[in-house]
């Protein structure tokens, strides 16, 4: 099937909007992980203790938090590109701000406009994404588009190490913000199709208010796919954030290569547990309708033991060995997780779902648990503290199929 073709029952335009909203998904991953990468330059160029650099990645998300919602409803109600453009506009400003911090306040503040731009822009692209789209294909379509996560991650660990190295942790906000504003004004262009394009009928987009939440609420297979999901972003918001100098205070890897190693462990394994993840669940839709949350609850499960490998062996070819495997199965249930979560609504309260879902996975996933293994850190060891970091995993792969079961059986 040709992606942008119109006879094959694929919305015109498709192709470009996919590419166009790919690449700003890839630089949102940038920005987020580039903080990670340069957080020791960091707390010594600006005195912060764990807790503290903890702390900025919590505020991040905390706004992240706040403001989806209300992005959702106006990605349910107004033109989504614009707001799109927008998101992606302010998020590089206050990325290239961060770099002129100095103090933790200051940074603080930079960060929380970060998050106050990719909440306008991750609870809207993927509604309209499934727009894009037909059910049957959109395990592999969101795989595609969420495999920017880990390319991302990777490229914003490597580019903050290599510039931290050969210039100063302030060059690296720097340097990934300035390509989101001309994105910004490629996403004005792309093609915008109707509300609910490949699901039967036209979804208006005029009828959502506020009360979709309490919908939501009462919806449980989507309640319970949302909380498989928080649960695993807590676990991938620790690691994501604590491994770069996990890798370089316990496990003694130089410090600027500390980044660029799990950056490539992450950019090669997600790239393929993402691809590999949702090509498995579309093609598992052929035996169960509910093969999108078997392929995620089973995946999540499997990556257990080698999440526990990789923090407690000292053995440098094992706990590497066991990251990368960890990160093809985490990674599996990217695509496939997300397309659940637009399958279970209706295409008019979409991004209404995805904003509800964002502030669920972060509220009680990676903006508690930076911070959370900080502290820990601060009063034990970092070792010790991201051993939290399995068992939300498994909690995760739990949820999930059991979620999967419990449909089965209706």
């Amino acid at each position: 099937m040709q992606p942008d073709s119109v006879q094959g029952g694929v919305q015109r335009g498709a192709l470009q909007g996919l590419i166009v909203l790919t690449l700003l998904n890839l630089l949102n991953y940038i920005d987020r992980q580039v903080l990670p990468a340069v957080v020791v330059s960091v707390q010594r160029s600006l005195d912060l203790s764990d807790a503290e650099a903890g702390m900025l990645g919590t505020g991040f998300v905390l706004v992240f938090i706040v403001m989806s919602p209300i992005f959702g409803i106006l990605g349910d109600t107004r033109p989504r590109k614009k707001l799109i453009a927008l998101g992606a506009f302010l998020w590089s400003v206050a990325t290239m701000a961060s770099g002129v911090a100095r103090g933790f306040w200051h940074l603080l503040a930079a960060r929380v406009c970060v998050g106050v731009g990719e909440a306008a822009y991750g609870t809207i692209a993927p509604s309209l994404l499934s727009d894009y789209y037909p059910a049957n294909i959109r395990g592999r379509i969101f795989s595609y588009f969420y495999v920017a996560l880990p390319l991302g991650a990777a490229l914003g660990y490597w580019l903050g190490g290599l510039l931290n190295h050969h210039y100063d942790w302030r060059m690296a906000f720097y340097f990934t913000g300035a390509p989101g504003l001309i994105l910004a004004a490629v996403a004005l262009y792309i093609h915008e199709p109707e509300r609910g394009a490949h699901d039967g009928a036209q979804a208006p987009g005029h009828s959502v208010t506020w009360a979709v939440y309490l919908t939501l609420m009462k919806n449980l297979p989507y309640a319970m796919t949302v909380a498989g999901y928080a649960a695993g972003t807590f676990a991938i918001g620790a690691l994501g954030f604590w491994m770069p100098k996990f890798l370089y205070t316990v496990r003694g890897l130089p410090e600027n290569e500390a980044p660029m190693i799990f950056g490539g462990i992450l950019v090669v394994a997600g790239v393929i547990g993402s691809l590999l993840g949702g090509w498995v669940a579309d093609y598992g839709l052929r035996y169960s309708k509910q093969s999108y949350l078997w392929m995620s609850g089973l995946s999540t499960l499997m990556a257990v033991p080698f999440c526990m490998v990789a923090l407690t062996s000292a053995n440098r070819e094992v706990y590497l060995t066991a990251i990368f495997i960890a990160e093809i199965l985490l990674f599996g249930s990217t695509g496939p997780i997300n397309a659940m979560l637009v399958n279970l609504v209706p295409p008019s309260m979409r991004a209404s779902a995805l904003a509800a879902a964002t502030v669920s996975i972060h509220l009680f996933g990676d903006a508690p648990s930076p911070v959370i293994v900080g502290w820990l850190a601060d009063h034990y060891t970092l070792a010790k503290a991201v051993l939290l970091v399995p068992a939300f995993v498994a909690l995760s792969g739990l949820v999930w199929t059991a979620t999967a079961w419990r449909l089965e059986r209706r």
